[in-house]
């Protein structure tokens, strides 16, 4: 993987089946990760890599998609598992034009690492050098986190994918209330209503109201059932290598 590499890792409290099988398996895999609105295997003789379709709504008009391969290494003698794969789309407006990347998951104490690293190539040319490097790299890796961290609240309290994202949607309103109401005339006036005759003298508390709402607006950590990408780790801990498997990856079809 690249300096410019993504990685993400976050640290899940379940059964390391369990945690194989809600990535493994299209059906699931599609519900909590955001980077794709639909996964289809396709089908493949014994022992070969398992190739596959994929999709994402950009708009509710537009969708790109793409192809991939992946393998995965269920039992290794170090208890941990792999699954690599390479991937690559042909839609034009698909600033991704093919990538590879891995899952490890590794057993810890009473949980698993689950990390993955992943490269891709920009398509445009030099603009779409410089629009990944500033917009699309961090919003993929912000995407991947939130979908790491989605896929732990439903491991590990229960909470479904799409009750997860209905959690997200409804603190991140609620942030932009609070900011709106905050910077706005309307919010002043209600502030100084609170305390009736005593508005005027009480004028002067405004500002350090206004600081203080909009700080906790932006920065209070998120509701325990709230998806978060900041609870995952982006920078690996030790050097990391791509394992071995996807290196004898051949591409997609």
């Amino acid at each position: 993987m690249s300096q410019t590499g993504l990685y993400i890792e976050a640290r899940i409290r379940a059964d390391l089946d369990d945690l194989w099988n809600r990535t493994q398996e299209p059906s699931r895999h599609q519900r909590w990760d955001l980077r794709f609105t639909e996964i289809t295997y396709l089908p493949r003789e014994k022992d070969e890599p398992q190739h596959f379709r994929y999709a994402t709504r950009v708009l509710p008009f537009l969708t790109i998609a793409g192809t991939g391969v992946s393998a995965g290494e269920r039992e290794r003698p170090d208890g941990t598992r792999t699954s690599a794969l390479r991937f690559s789309s042909p839609h034009p407006l698909s600033l991704l034009a093919e990538g590879s990347g891995y899952w490890r998951y590794v057993p810890d104490g009473d949980g698993v690492r689950f990390l993955t690293g992943y490269d891709y190539r920009p398509r445009w040319g030099r603009f779409g050098t410089v629009a990944d490097r500033l917009l699309f790299r961090p919003l993929m890796g912000w995407a991947t986190a939130w979908s790491f961290d989605r896929l732990r609240l439903w491991l590990e309290r229960g909470i479904t994918p799409e009750r997860a994202l209905r959690n997200w949607l409804a603190e991140l309103l609620l942030r932009t209330l609070v900011i709106t109401a905050a910077c706005t005339g309307i919010g002043e006036q209600r502030f100084l209503h609170l305390f009736g005759p005593l508005a005027p003298t009480m004028a002067y508390a405004w500002p350090l109201f206004l600081i203080i709402a909009v700080s906790l607006a932006l920065f209070k950590a998120p509701l325990p059932g709230t998806p978060a990408a900041r609870r995952c780790l982006r920078t690996p801990p030790t050097r990391v290598r791509a394992p071995r498997l996807l290196r004898t990856l051949e591409g997609p079809r």
